[in-house]
């Protein structure tokens, strides 16, 4: 920590001597930026890294944002981006790794970790604050081949069970549009597809790349052939560590986009059906933006 605030430091100092070069630049105002800049990088190392080290949460239900190989070391997306942040700030990561997407912002509300990978949701935006999305994924719905469902209008009746991963995005957002049809929570997304087989519920909800996996092999299903949602992963830290921190983080989200180091991750773990997120305006709160 002490090696990081040296080099900033002398970067800031001998930005400084330029400027104090300049016309107009006096030498009490450059000392003023200087400890101006050097006390704004202090706040934010307080803010995301108050045990001196900073904690990300994950999910690694979600098979596009993160996962866990042979010796149960997670990598993925948000393994690149929690290291690249913690490069950014100069401190190390520790992953704290969570089974479903509700466990991990329960990990993130309790004060286990100082930032994490979500779905932006009105629901969890209570206390978190949101980046842009990073990643942008589909939610769709399975049925079976007999089922008498063809269009996505055609779920929402009474009488249909949609099977969900409880405290996922598409719960939360299932929960605010289905009115006629009954959400049937299951423990996580790994289980919606088994629960939906083995318990004959009409319909299962999912991400398109999940349920894609966990019907490899099985005969007798089909998705529908159009999503229900746009999933939009995003980076989130809890609003109590303050709007500065919000501000760093929805920043730091957009040059991650901007410099490709997204686009390369998917690549690089042969992410499919899923998109860049869209350039965002940094300043704006995602769910507040039209």
């Amino acid at each position: 920590m002490f090696l990081l605030m040296k080099k900033t430091l002398s970067l800031l100092t001998f930005a400084a001597l330029l400027l104090g070069t300049m016309p107009g630049h006096s030498t009490a105002q450059t000392q003023s930026a200087i400890k101006d800049s050097a006390t704004m990088h202090a706040n934010l190392i307080k803010a995301f890294a108050p045990t001196g080290v900073l904690r990300a949460s994950l999910n690694v239900g979600n098979p596009v944002l993160a996962n866990l190989d042979a010796q149960g070391k997670p990598f993925g997306i948000s393994i690149d981006l929690a290291q690249q942040l913690g490069k950014k700030l100069g401190v190390p990561v520790e992953l704290i790794v969570n089974e479903t997407a509700g466990k991990s912002v329960a990990t993130l509300e309790a004060g286990r970790a100082d930032v994490g990978f979500f779905a932006v949701d009105p629901e969890r935006g209570k206390d978190i604050a949101f980046t842009a999305a990073y990643v942008q994924i589909e939610g769709y719905y399975l049925v079976r081949d007999a089922s008498s469902i063809q269009r996505n209008e055609q779920v929402d009746v009474a009488g249909n069970r949609i099977v969900v991963g409880k405290g996922s995005a598409y719960d939360l957002f299932l929960t605010r549009h289905i009115k006629n049809a009954s959400l049937e929570r299951v423990a996580s997304s790994q289980v919606v597809v088994s629960s939906f087989l083995d318990k004959g519920f009409e319909v299962a909800a999912g991400v398109k790349q999940q349920l894609e996996a966990d019907t490899t092999g099985v005969t007798g299903v089909r998705m529908l052939n159009e999503r229900f949602m746009v999933i939009n992963q995003a980076m989130g830290v809890p609003k109590t560590k303050g709007p500065e921190a919000a501000s760093f983080l929805r920043t730091f989200v957009e040059e991650m986009k901007a410099q490709g180091v997204v686009k390369a991750s998917m690549n690089q773990y042969g992410i499919k059906g899923a998109g860049v997120g869209p350039a965002a305006d940094p300043t704006l709160d995602p769910l507040n933006t039209p």
